[in-house]
């Protein structure tokens, strides 16, 4: 299975530095337009999309491919790529040297393999999480090659954790950290992974912003929990995830899902 892993991780490397070099040439150079949900696109977000999807079907012509730009209905594969092309459109559009690359690979409806690469901090993250997949192969997560695991210090003034810009509810009451807002959906639960904050969360993230993420936090030691009433994994074959959001937290360890989860619930009520 190793050799599997092998191809898979080539190909995230191979095929995010090729379509980051042409993305960072129009970085902070190029306008948005408004989508119907009010999110933001860009002739960029379109050509990494395409790029990365003709990539993906002459590598693995097998595979499924569900996208932010094209594709969101999930589709009748084992294996199927969930990507976003540019995750963090408006950063990139005001030249904020944070926005990433995401592609999570998933096997049977179920997230088992994350690759991020955030160009302007040549940041590479990658994990693998097998679950009850029956799949087995390397294990961990890691930061340019190297292992990274979440932090293990107990919540305090000194510590860090990260919310979104829809999260901002959670300032009605006291809250045990200090706070910190990334604009990328993708990089401020990383940031979790790679025990630089206690936790993060996203109050409408949609599959694409979670598919490769949810699999570098639970491979470093983490837990990610999603806030909704509704399981989301396995993912249903023909069901359409555009309009889906999954309000999620990311946590370092288990044993802070009860003291922060309550914490964060109210962003559910504002989906």
């Amino acid at each position: 299975m190793n050799e599997f892993w092998d191809r898979v991780l080539d190909f995230c490397v191979e095929t995010t530095a090729t379509v980051s070099d042409r993305l960072l040439e129009d970085f902070g150079k190029i306008q948005a337009s408004q989508k119907e949900d009010g999110s933001l696109v860009t002739a960029a977000d379109k050509w990494s999309d395409e790029q990365i999807r003709s990539a993906i079907a002459e590598t693995f012509p097998e595979h499924g491919v569900l996208s932010e730009e094209t594709v969101h209905i999930f589709p009748d594969n084992d294996w199927c790529w969930i990507i976003d092309p540019i995750d963090g459109t408006t950063n990139f559009t005001r030249g904020l040297p944070i926005w990433a690359i995401s592609m999570g690979l998933f096997y049977k409806g179920n997230p088992v393999f994350g690759f991020v690469y955030v160009p302007p901090l040549k940041q590479a993250f990658h994990g693998y999480w097998y679950g009850d997949s029956g799949l087995s192969g390397y294990e961990g997560a890691y930061l340019n090659q190297q292992p990274i695991k979440t932090r293990i210090d107990d919540p305090s003034g000194s510590q860090l954790f990260n919310l979104c810009a829809r999260s901002k509810a959670i300032f009605k009451q006291p809250f045990p950290c200090k706070t910190r807002m990334i604009g990328v959906a993708s990089y401020n639960l990383l940031l979790v992974a790679a025990g630089v904050v206690i936790g993060g969360v996203e109050a409408t993230p949609k599959i694409w912003d979670i598919a490769a993420v949810w699999t570098i936090i639970k491979a470093a030691g983490g837990e990610f929990v999603l806030l909704g009433d509704d399981a989301v994994f396995p993912l249903q074959v023909g069901r359409d995830y555009g309009d889906v959001s999954i309000p999620s937290l990311g946590i370092s360890r288990a044993e802070l899902i009860s003291q922060f989860k309550p914490l964060v619930e109210c962003v559910v009520q504002m989906i």
